[in-house]
């Protein structure tokens, strides 16, 4: 009977936690490396994204990228799709399709979200200062469309010593053979 009470609680526990968020799957390799979809029928090199408004950005991104890419906010630790993502190629802004990082400067942080040593260029990302929940910090954002990123912080390896902490749904991946 004690076993069985025990397996009950462990179970609901479980379950508990995945409500929660504390396990997610694994990224399907069949959505990774996909554009978002407002992205696939149109020159994105040729759009001002600058100039689109709010009621534009809630059209075309999801709930999760809009709320992260355009009120700065944040995706939990380890449940994005490219904190752990090994495969080569380059990552790009999910907003407007600019590449921003290469995943030869991706690194395992054990921060849990997708971390990089160095962008493309310097030009493909802003920073500016960032001082809400009483931190100052570094923002990172796209320098073509000025979706939130995430942070740069100056623990990171060499060469550069920087940690560009970035939320995965600000990022979509190409695979090498479609850079």
């Amino acid at each position: 009977m004690k076993k069985a009470l025990i397996f009950v609680l462990l179970f609901i526990s479980v379950g508990a936690l995945s409500v929660f968020g504390f396990f997610k799957k694994d990224a399907d390799d069949s959505q990774i490396g996909l554009i978002s979809p407002h992205l696939k029928s149109i020159d994105a090199d040729q759009v001002n994204w600058k100039e689109k408004d709010k009621d534009y950005w809630k059209k075309v991104l999801t709930p999760m990228q809009y709320e992260v890419t355009r009120n700065e906010g944040t995706e939990r630790a380890f449940t994005g799709q490219y904190w752990d993502y090994k495969k080569e190629g380059v990552y790009t802004c999910s907003n407007c399709g600019q590449k921003l990082f290469s995943s030869d400067t991706k690194y395992k942080s054990g921060t849990g979200w997708p971390s990089f040593f160095k962008p493309l260029s310097q030009e493909a990302i802003g920073e500016r200062k960032d001082s809400s929940f009483g931190m100052t910090r570094t923002e990172v954002h796209c320098s073509r469309c000025g979706a939130h990123l995430g942070h740069v912080f100056p623990d990171g390896p060499q060469p550069t010593g920087l940690r560009y902490c970035l939320n995965s749904v600000s990022l979509n991946f190409q695979p090498r053979s479609q850079e």
